[in-house]
């Protein structure tokens, strides 16, 4: 069953097959979401924002209209909207924001000191792609992460699909300077100063 024959049946009163519906768009919302936590370190809210995100679209699927979006691009502009709300919330109500005590966990069979290196650049590509404006943010974590194409992130983003890619080349540029100094490895021309030993 398509999506259009679902949400037809649950607007003509069929409510039990949005569960199903819901079931589709769980871990890709669920994933954006927690993606858009993490520059404010809030990744602990993503449940209840993806929660928060369903309910509000089940509210208002009767006046969702296939001919302005797809579902899934429509679902994805709910969930940044209720990320943005929140996260205006957390900043109004001046909440100190909390570690999420997410720890990337490496493989027992990894050497402790590979496993290290790996958390430290995990950690240093977040951290980069949190220091991104919103909307590069946004449109970095949905084209490398939830691999949509330009013209749904254009929707989602209320943007036109040239602004996307821009957006998309502005945020790579920027995470690529933040983290050149820490992955360029200088080839030291002739080992200067090792002659002289």
């Amino acid at each position: 069953m398509t999506d259009s024959q679902m949400i037809r049946e649950i607007k003509e009163g069929n409510t039990e097959l949005y569960s199903e519906l819901m079931r589709r768009y769980q871990r890709k919302i669920l994933a954006f979401v927690y993606h858009m936590l993490k520059s404010a370190q809030l990744e602990q809210l993503a449940e209840d924002l993806c929660s928060e995100t369903f309910y509000k679209a089940f509210r208002s699927l009767h006046s969702f209209r296939e001919v302005d979006a797809s579902f899934s691009t429509w679902l994805y502009t709910i969930a940044r909207n209720t990320v943005l709300s929140e996260l205006r919330k957390q900043r109004s109500g001046n909440v100190p924001l909390e570690e999420s005590g997410y720890v990337p966990v490496a493989p027992t069979e990894v050497v402790p000191e590979q496993a290290v290196l790996r958390s430290e650049k995990v950690g240093m590509v977040r951290e980069a792609i949190n220091k991104l404006p919103e909307k590069q943010r946004s449109a970095l974590i949905l084209r490398e992460y939830d691999q949509l194409d330009y013209q749904e992130i254009a929707s989602i983003l209320g943007q036109s699909v040239s602004a996307v890619k821009s957006l998309l080349f502005r945020a790579r540029s920027s995470v690529k300077s933040q983290l050149e100094p820490y992955f360029y490895e200088p080839v030291y021309e002739h080992y200067e100063g090792m002659k002289s030993r």
